[in-house]
């Protein structure tokens, strides 16, 4: 089969690879008939998240029809149209019973590796690096997909791919950040990163009852998409953001500023030029420009929510703002098993449109064009999706 394979920095390619097979009783194998570029893949084009080898399938994103089924998997069956979470749980460990599905201990082969750094384990993930297990990913025509009795959603007939797709994972976890705003009525929310995860966290945040959004981006065709959505938007390139949301909201700021940034966050001035001499210099893993102006805008007692990823470790983190300031942190990686059928029955019933902000549809022999125009936002780029389907030839994958 085809599927696109890491190389190096800026270097994906897409290649002929074995059929996945059934491998464990709980196993499924996935046709997968749509997948996308997500914002954290650029982490792994850009090689800033460390932990790929050569030859590596990528992609996280990913939905499609089910070929086959392990001997212990009784709630799927050939011909099954679903979508899988991006992160794999078992549905038996003491966080997968709490609902907190994205810190399932039992998921991630290597976690025994880097449990001393990350103070736990970390779940196993899709394509993304052997830190989260090195499962192959679903930038591919097909996919294994362990756990299959715990994590693939079933669809409906009748609705289209790019309606569905993103529970996958980016819709989870734009309306999680929303959620984690603690969002009132009246509320003024600040979003910084208008990707596709920003997006939706935006439309997420009006679904869930914001009465204000501020949208902060420089790209045109992403601040337009945020207007779109009901958002007031500004230009971090055009003005300083900290004057004019001082502006906006009455000399008090936000009442929950919200990350869909991270690690790769653009600083300005001299604390930006340090930043990224110090991520070069790997005295520092994470840029935190936004962080930073973020913890200084917000509101006293307001709620800082970060769903932009962060890999490790950040300097000149201003903690005695924080402090003084009584803000509220909340984090962390989507439990995206706890909100995909809620999302899905809005998707149905028309209150989220998340197909709204694909851009490009392209076939996966594209998709060392696309990660270019995706990370340089060229051609209006605001969300790429693959169709492995429109190759042509697929080959069938074969039970073990």
């Amino acid at each position: 089969m085809k599927a696109v394979c890491w190389r190096g920095t800026k270097d994906v390619r897409v290649e002929e690879v074995p059929d996945p097979k059934i491998m464990n009783p709980r196993d499924a194998v996935v046709r997968v008939t749509s997948t996308a570029i997500c914002g954290s893949d650029l982490h792994l084009y850009n090689n800033v998240f460390k932990g790929m080898r050569k030859g590596d399938i990528i992609g996280h994103e990913f939905m499609g029809e089910v070929v086959a089924v392990g001997s212990a998997v009784k709630n799927l069956k050939e011909g099954d149209r679903v979508v899988v979470p991006f992160h794999l749980s078992c549905g038996a460990c003491f966080f997968c019973k709490m609902g907190e599905w994205s810190a399932c201990d039992n998921t991630n082969p290597n976690a025994a590796e880097i449990e001393p750094a990350f103070g736990g384990p970390v779940p196993g993930m899709f394509g993304y690096t052997h830190i989260t297990g090195g499962y192959a990913g679903g930038q591919a025509e097909y996919v294994r997909v362990p756990f299959a009795d715990v994590g693939p959603l079933k669809v409906p007939a009748g609705i289209p791919d790019e309606k569905v797709l993103f529970l996958s994972d980016i819709l989870p976890t734009g309306w999680f950040g929303a959620e984690n705003c603690g969002v009132r009525p009246g509320d003024t929310v600040a979003v910084w990163g208008c990707g596709p995860v920003g997006l939706l966290a935006i439309h997420s945040l009006f679904v869930q009852g914001a009465e204000r959004v501020i949208a902060i981006d420089s790209v045109p065709e992403r601040l337009e998409k945020a207007r779109a959505f009901g958002a007031e938007t500004m230009n971090y390139e055009a003005e300083s953001i900290f004057e004019a949301l001082h502006d906006a909201t009455g000399g008090r700021g936000p009442d929950a500023c919200l990350d869909a940034v991270g690690m790769e966050a653009h600083g300005h001035g001299v604390m930006g030029a340090i930043d990224r001499v110090k991520q070069a210099l790997k005295i520092e893993s994470d840029r935190p420009a936004v962080l930073r102006q973020m913890i200084r805008v917000c509101r006293k007692a307001g709620t800082i929510s970060l769903i932009g990823a962060y890999s490790g470790m950040v300097d000149t983190f201003p903690i005695g703002i924080a402090f003084n300031k009584g803000l509220k942190f909340r984090m962390g990686q989507t439990p995206v098993h706890r909100y995909n059928r809620l999302l899905l029955e809005k998707i149905i019933e028309g209150t989220l449109r998340p197909e709204s902000i694909i851009s490009h549809t392209l076939p996966l022999d594209q998709a060392p064009k696309a990660y270019e125009i995706f990370e340089k936002q060229q051609d209006g780029c605001t969300k790429v999706v693959f169709k492995p389907g429109m190759n042509g030839r697929q080959a069938a994958p074969v039970d073990a």
